[in-house]
């Protein structure tokens, strides 16, 4: 698990995206928040991870990268690749993992991930290394994050016991978790008709899912025999891990967290 590569998500969203188009921009990614582009924010914070080796960005447009200056050095000299991202997330990272040798451990993240730190890489990391899970998936619980943040608003899976949001942090271990890359992309093609998605798990998972019967780990056995392959969760033990900037309401609330870390990281 040693350098892993790394591949961050940062194509262009649909024109409609209205945190984009309040700001001018083409590309959600190059938005600042805190003065400094998330996309950059990300990648510093993976080049400062132990145990990340190259890294990757996902766009559909490089010279979208060129009003980037830290980022267009970085290309120049061959510490940063780019990958021609396609028309969604997932069709993306199967193509990404389509060019990768069948070893290669590939981490994903999104371009929006602005207060992504070493320390939650790390964390998430060290789980994959010990794991033999085919698909690691970082995940925080509803608790945590109310407790400490009850203001944002996020997707959640409810569980018994428990309800979690995604962290943006995927670990593709192995071949077989090309399956499931392969699953996502079938799943944003049924998007407006989950019905079909859902059935592909089996009328008895998606009875117990609706009656709210299975935990995270028992619902994540039961969708790894279906893709056949395994997929288990990363709980993370930091709530800022599942705040990605997707509206101006996460962008204010970034900006207040990010000013908060300046205001210890100066002895406040």
């Amino acid at each position: 698990m040693a350098h892993l590569a790394a591949l961050v998500l940062a194509g262009r969203r649909n024109a409609e995206d209205p945190l984009t188009r309040s700001r001018g921009a083409t590309h959600r990614a190059t938005l600042e928040v805190g003065g400094t582009p998330m996309l950059l924010r990300v990648v510093r914070a993976l080049r400062a991870s132990a145990g990340i080796g190259g890294v990757t960005i996902s766009i559909d447009d490089r010279g979208a990268l060129d009003g980037v200056p830290e980022l267009k050095a970085a290309l120049a000299a061959g510490d940063l690749l780019v990958h021609r991202s396609l028309d969604s997330p997932s069709r993306s990272v199967s193509d990404a993992l389509a060019g990768c040798a069948p070893d290669e451990t590939l981490l994903v993240t999104t371009a929006d991930h602005a207060l992504l730190t070493p320390e939650i890489v790390e964390h998430f990391t060290a789980a994959a290394a010990h794991s033999e899970a085919d698909l690691l998936v970082g995940v925080v619980s509803r608790s945590l994050l109310d407790a400490r943040y009850p203001e944002t608003t996020r997707t959640y899976l409810r569980m018994r016991g428990e309800a979690w949001t995604g962290a943006n942090l995927f670990c593709f271990r192995t071949g077989r978790a090309r399956r499931a890359a392969d699953f996502w992309v079938r799943a944003e093609r049924q998007r407006k008709r989950p019905w079909r998605l859902a059935w592909a798990f089996g009328p008895t998972a998606l009875i117990l899912f609706l009656l709210r019967r299975l935990d995270l780990d028992a619902a994540l056995e039961r969708a790894s025999r279906a893709i056949g392959a395994r997929i288990r969760a990363v709980p993370l033990p930091f709530p800022e891990a599942a705040i990605d900037v997707d509206r101006v309401t996460d962008l204010v609330l970034a900006e207040r967290i990010l000013a908060e870390r300046e205001v210890r990281a100066n002895g406040g």
